[in-house]
């Protein structure tokens, strides 16, 4: 059984900063596409932003130059660095990734269950 854990989520006064990590566990074989999603109250899930494999990212504009996405293959985490945060970056946030596992193998797209960002004064 593959796991998402994601932690770091928190309150934070605008302006501030805060790191997500998002652990994967299990029987896993490969980590492929991995990326970080939110969903504000009362609005869609959006991507935030994604990594492939070899490092490659992308970013939602309205995070573009605040947001830092990275992660650690040999530990398989992923990282979100969270910088300038902003009022509306208040969301819950996801981490998904596309898995090979073994025993049974296959190819999943696995979700984590959320952390809470909260930018207020």
């Amino acid at each position: 059984q593959v796991q998402l854990v994601e932690s770091g989520g928190g309150l934070v006064q605008p302006g501030g900063s805060l790191t997500l990590s998002c652990a994967a566990s299990g029987r896993i074989f490969n980590i492929n596409n991995m990326a970080w999603y939110r969903q504000a109250p009362g609005e869609q899930r959006e991507l935030v932003a994604t990594i492939t494999k070899e490092g490659s990212t992308n970013y939602a504009d309205s995070v573009k130059g605040r947001f830092t996405i990275s992660r650690d293959g040999g530990k398989n985490t992923l990282y979100l660095q969270m910088n300038g945060l902003k009022p509306e970056d208040t969301a819950v946030y996801y981490c998904n990734a596309d898995i090979f596992s073994v025993a049974p193998f296959a190819r999943k797209e696995y979700w984590g269950q959320g952390t809470q960002v909260t930018v207020s004064s």
